[in-house]
Parts: C-alpha cells; sequence; structure tokens
C-alpha cells in the first residue's frame, strides 16, 4: 500500500512539473530573436548573484537561468529595460547591476581602488625618499685607523680614567 501511495505521490508531482518544463523547452525551442537579444543586452549589464564576476547573460548557475527566464517574461509583459533594471534593483540591491550607480552608498566601490593606488604611490614615495637620506657607506679606513682598531683588539684595553 505505501509503495502504491508513494507512486502515486511521485506521479502527480511529476505531473505538476511537467507544464513548467514543456514551457522553458518551448522557450528554448522556439525564442524569439527580439526578446532574446534584448535578454543578452539586459544580461550583459546585470551581474550574477552566484558567480559575482560573471554577468547574468555568461552565468552557467540555476540562479542565473532562472532570472534569464524571469526577464524574458517581463520583455514579453512588454515592460522596459529601465523598469526590469528598476525591479531587480528593488528585489537585490545596487549589486546586481554591473556597473552600480554612483552615490554615496557605492562611493568606496568608485574612489576606493583610486585611493588605495594614491596610497600606495605615497608609501613608497616615503619609502624611497628615506632611503636617499640615508648616509652613504662609511669611507673604507686608512691605514693607521686599521693599525689602531687591531691594537686595541690585541692588547688590553686603555686604562679608563676613574671618576673620584
Amino acid at each position: 500500500m505505501r509503495a502504491i501511495l508513494a507512486a502515486l505521490a511521485f506521479a502527480v508531482a511529476a505531473a505538476g512539473f511537467a507544464p513548467l518544463a514543456i514551457g522553458q523547452a518551448d522557450e528554448v525551442a522556439h525564442p524569439d530573436a527580439k526578446v532574446e537579444r534584448r535578454l543578452k543586452e539586459l544580461g550583459e549589464q546585470l551581474r550574477c548573484l552566484v558567480c559575482q564576476n560573471e554577468t547574468i547573460a555568461d552565468s552557467q548557475a540555476p540562479l542565473a537561468e532562472d532570472l534569464r527566464n524571469e526577464i524574458r517574461g517581463m520583455i514579453r509583459a512588454g515592460k522596459s529595460d529601465d523598469q526590469i533594471r528598476a525591479y531587480l534593483v528593488a528585489r537585490y540591491g545596487d549589486f546586481v547591476l554591473y556597473k552600480p550607480p554612483f552615490k554615496s552608498i557605492t562611493v568606496l566601490l568608485w574612489v576606493g581602488p583610486f585611493a588605495l593606488l594614491a596610497l600606495g604611490v605615497g608609501v613608497m614615495a616615503v619609502v624611497l625618499k628615506r632611503r636617499r637620506a640615508l648616509p652613504a657607506a662609511p669611507p673604507p679606513r686608512s691605514d693607521a685607523q686599521r693599525a689602531q682598531v687591531a691594537q686595541l683588539l690585541e692588547g688590553d684595553p686603555p686604562a679608563r680614567k676613574q671618576k673620584r
């Protein structure tokens, strides 16, 4: 009896997902060239939330595929590119845009790399300036100085004056 109920549950579940699979297969089998071109253009401007270094158009992640299908549906519904971008930004934040807008929240994304570069150049300038300020190697010792050093190393140290 359990086996029959399990098989029945599986059949109902499979039948429930069949229209979804057929709809996706139909979209792939008979794509609309205008919709696909617009999807490609929009997908190149949007970041995959899973991969983060790929666009939605290039990513093979399941979430990117879901977003492409969602965008495809919005395009077919007559939404403009700005409306689609606004919807995705409202849902996922500015991070979904491959080129986030310049505003107070994203200022570090735009200014940060240049600030780090300037800091690195400044540190390098200070290090080079200090290195130039160091004295050159001491001049070589004369023969008299070498003899004095040798005498000090071989003999007893000179008597120190005692304080009274």
